[in-house]
């Protein structure tokens, strides 16, 4: 779910001393303010934004910003979920195919490279991205070339590139998760979206905003939020960020009959492992997983479909294990040919 739905329909919201909303964005916070004057000055120009930031801080609506903003504003902005999309079917999804390239390539697709072509092309969670897919990306951010698979023809590309990720990065790389060159070429303005717990500022004007907006979906009138409510909603630290506000402020609109928004204390309950051993034991569990993942791909020779590979001998769907390595950042290709 989109944070708001779109930026020509966000309006000042909260007392008449509320700041102008710039482009649609909502604050009183400086550290969000930051932000706002590094979109600002970087905006106009092609230069490569990588975002960071939390998950639900926002990233894809201040992408968004950053696009109409630019001077290809009047062309396509193409947004990826490269965590939403197999590992297998991300060079098809980014650079296209022709007719039989691969098993089910019944006809030519053309990728979001292409669709994006002078306009703006974003890659949320581009930290999920295989050891393969970042050399092919470092080729085209470097070059602005690439093939569709199984084609030979070498095709060119105007794409302003924004990267998004929720993970460190420089840790990433530090560790060998992710290329070096590919990072710097990604990260030549980056600009880091505070979580909602470091601007509580904002807060109430958020909430009031959102409690507007589900108020005309609903059909209803509210008169605002109970101050008890609202000193919850303020006092939260809200792992979610952003979209989690949202969701708490839906759900509650939803459910209340009164005037005044009442939040139900359960939404906001604060969900900590007794005096630490949940937290320890989930640990535990999935060093485990992580550790029998990588055996079993050691002793497949890093295959993972197929009637011999890892997956059959887990008893797990393919797509299910190919989830988990990316989750566990397994480097599944320096398991081939590891037990001759």
């Amino acid at each position: 779910m989109t944070i708001m739905s779109s930026l020509d329909d966000i309006r000042s919201v909260g007392d008449s001393h509320a700041p102008r909303p710039d482009d649609g964005i909502v604050s009183y916070s400086p550290a969000l303010r930051e932000a706002l004057d590094r979109l600002q000055r970087v905006a106009p120009i092609d230069t490569t934004v990588l975002l960071t930031g939390e998950t639900g801080t926002g990233k894809e609506l201040m992408a968004r910003v950053l696009h109409r903003r630019s001077r290809r504003a009047t062309r396509p902005m193409v947004a990826v979920n490269l965590a939403a999309i197999p590992e297998p079917l991300v060079a098809s999804e980014l650079f296209g195919h022709e007719a039989g390239a691969f098993t089910g390539a019944s006809q030519r697709r053309i990728g979001r490279f292409e669709i994006a072509d002078h306009g703006t092309l974003f890659l949320d969670e581009v930290g999920e991205l295989s050891p393969d897919m970042q050399v092919a990306l470092l080729r085209i951010v470097q070059e602005g070339e690439f093939e569709r698979l199984g084609a030979s023809q070498t095709r060119r590309v105007d794409v302003r590139l924004i990267a998004a990720t929720n993970r460190c990065l420089e840790e990433a790389v530090e560790h060998g998760r992710f290329r070096e060159d590919l990072y710097y070429r990604l990260s030549v303005f980056p600009i880091h979206l505070p979580p909602l717990r470091e601007r509580r500022e904002d807060i109430p004007l958020l909430a009031e905003f959102f409690l507007q907006r589900f108020a005309t979906r609903l059909a209803r009138r509210f008169d605002g939020i109970e101050p008890a409510s609202m000193e919850r909603l303020s006092a939260f630290r809200w792992p979610g960020n952003i979209r989690q506000l949202q969701n708490v402020i839906e759900h509650s609109a939803i459910l209340c009959d009164d005037p005044l928004l009442r939040i139900p204390p359960c939404l906001l309950a604060e969900k900590r492992p007794a005096a630490g051993a949940t937290s320890t034991l989930d640990a535990a569990l999935r060093g485990n997983e992580q550790r029998m993942i990588q055996e079993m791909l050691e002793e497949c020779e890093g295959r993972v479909s197929g009637p011999g590979g890892a997956a059959a001998r887990l008893g797990v769907p393919a797509s299910t294990l190919e989830s988990k390595i990316k989750r566990f950042q397994i480097d599944k290709l320096r398991y081939r040919g590891a037990r001759a």
